[in-house]
């Protein structure tokens, strides 16, 4: 039977097994798809057996999304410019690696029918998937991206990809019209260590996170009169899109979909 995987660090609060042997199911597919728990130098291996094709597929989620760059044979031009991959498979004989977040992304925020056109966007974080939000922000056509990060030199590292990125520093919170946490805080029910009591309302706060599915920073954006949305329809869209590169299927999204997500 032929398998699917997802591999990272921490792993176990992925829902992407639930969603894909759902779709493989609902499509008559005779395949599985797990989840893997792998140490940095355990990933060369797991990427040989993408390539040997004992494993057809994989999605790829943090802290690898680079890292597996090293790997792989092709880019798209998303994952080349973004250089985060959280897709792979094996194509004519290279390993191709694809940025399907940035779709997911888009997609969430239509869904939203919210407008991010002018806006000042803040994102807490500067790893894993923010180049892909980058990139969906700017054909969004925001007015200001701002990034606070806990590193501000991996903050300032973005510029390389991305022009005109405004760098703060962590515990500074300039005026936005939307934040993004897009940090692991909240995993597992950390608190963000900052200050939003004086950010005012009206805003849009977005938690990359989906389980849990109120984090604490979801949580205070709500309690403090502001929109709110976790990650939920972000990791359905990128998922939908990798099975789409997989077996050359449109799932279906319903709402059978969100709740075979709620939490356990």
């Amino acid at each position: 039977m032929k398998r699917y995987s997802v591999i990272g660090n921490p792993i176990n609060h992925s829902f992407s097994p639930k969603l894909q042997n759902y779709w493989l199911r609902m499509n008559k597919i005779e395949a599985t798809y797990d989840k893997i728990q792998l140490k940095e130098n355990e990933i060369k291996n797991f990427i040989d057996s993408v390539k040997e094709q004992k494993i057809i597929g994989c999605n790829v989620t943090v802290p690898y999304k680079k890292t597996v760059i090293n790997y792989l044979d092709k880019l798209s031009s998303e994952a080349e410019q973004t250089q985060s991959v959280n897709t792979i498979v094996f194509n004519r004989g290279n390993l191709v690696g694809h940025n399907t977040d940035i779709a997911g992304f888009n997609t969430a925020i239509k869904n939203l029918n919210y407008s991010m056109k002018n806006k000042k966007v803040l994102i807490l974080g500067a790893g894993g998937v923010v180049p892909s939000i980058i990139f969906a922000l700017k054909k969004m056509d925001v007015l200001e991206i701002i990034i606070s990060n806990r590193t501000k030199e991996k903050a300032k590292g973005l510029n390389t990809l991305f022009s005109d990125l405004n760098v703060v520093e962590w515990g500074h919170l300039p005026d936005f019209d939307v934040i993004i946490n897009a940090t692991s805080l909240g995993l597992n029910n950390e608190k963000i260590n900052l200050d939003f009591s004086k950010v005012g309302n009206n805003k849009l706060f977005y938690d990359v996170i989906y389980n849990p599915s109120e984090t604490n920073f979801l949580k205070t954006g709500r309690e403090l009169g502001n929109k709110t949305e976790n990650g939920k329809l972000m990791f359905i869209y990128q998922a939908f899109e990798a099975f789409k590169i997989w077996h050359n299927i449109e799932p279906e999204v319903n709402n059978e979909i969100l709740k075979l997500l709620e939490n356990d």
